[in-house]
């Protein structure tokens, strides 16, 4: 279980950031709901190597810290959707900074440059 960003000290700003957004898919949830509202199967489908399980864990995750609403709707089957808050909004400019360089990077690995 990770450290809660609360308890964390206050020159520990870059580790309790990457507390909240780090690993491998938190940013690319974020950034399929940056374009609005989806339901959890369109997010596994626009995700196709994440798992049913770390998708849930993930988005839970986004929820607690308060970057994702979850709304659900009292109908069967029950109808689950997930949309950006607004300070999950305000990683849109950084989401797409490291998308740009992400980018670039593949370039230059691919250009034989890199690693």
């Amino acid at each position: 279980m990770r450290q809660h960003v609360a308890d964390m000290h206050d020159y520990c700003t870059i580790e309790a950031a990457m507390a909240v957004v780090g690993g491998k898919w938190k940013l690319a949830i974020l950034n399929h709901l940056f374009d609005g509202t989806r339901r959890f199967g369109e997010l596994g489908r626009a995700l196709p190597g994440i798992t049913q399980r770390m998708l849930t864990r993930q988005l839970r995750e986004l929820e607690a810290d308060g970057l994702v609403h979850r709304t659900v709707h009292p109908e069967v089957p029950p109808k689950v959707e997930y949309s950006v808050t607004a300070i999950g909004q305000s990683l849109r400019p950084i989401a797409a900074q490291l998308q740009e360089w992400g980018v670039q990077y593949r370039r230059h690995v691919d250009s034989g440059q890199g690693a």
